[in-house]
């Protein structure tokens, strides 16, 4: 009824309508008068700026090392550059041990450095 098109006629009946359905199901009409007030407001007030362009911002990526790093990408936070962390931890830096064997056929086993369990698996030849 606020933001749609219609004439002032219509505008009343529906509101006479919203009415007499808030009375019937227990809302105070007090309320009901609030809501559209508050509608209404919304809609009258002027535009806001709209923000900067996404489009013009370029990322940037650092490896994370704790929350210092954090003050320090903080730095970067008004300009069109965008920040993304990047693990020091990653499964390849898990690994004890690496392949030695280049037979690309047979069973191996992988131990992680942190929890010392291991994981086997299997290459099979094509």
């Amino acid at each position: 009824m606020i933001t749609k098109p219609i004439t002032e006629q219509v505008v009343k009946q529906e509101w006479s309508k919203i009415i007499i359905m808030a009375r019937n199901n227990g809302f105070p009409e007090q309320i009901v008068h609030k809501l559209r007030n508050k509608l209404v407001t919304i809609r009258d007030r002027p535009l806001q700026p709209q923000p900067m362009q996404q489009h013009n911002k370029k990322w940037i990526t650092f490896t994370y090392y704790g929350p210092a790093i954090r003050k320090v990408t903080n730095l970067f936070k008004r300009t069109n550059l965008k920040i993304a962390f990047r693990p020091t931890n990653t499964i390849y830096h898990q690994l004890v041990q690496k392949p030695k064997n280049t037979n690309p056929s047979g069973i191996y086993q992988h131990k992680c450095n942190t929890c010392k369990n291991a994981y086997v698996g299997q290459l099979g030849s094509r």
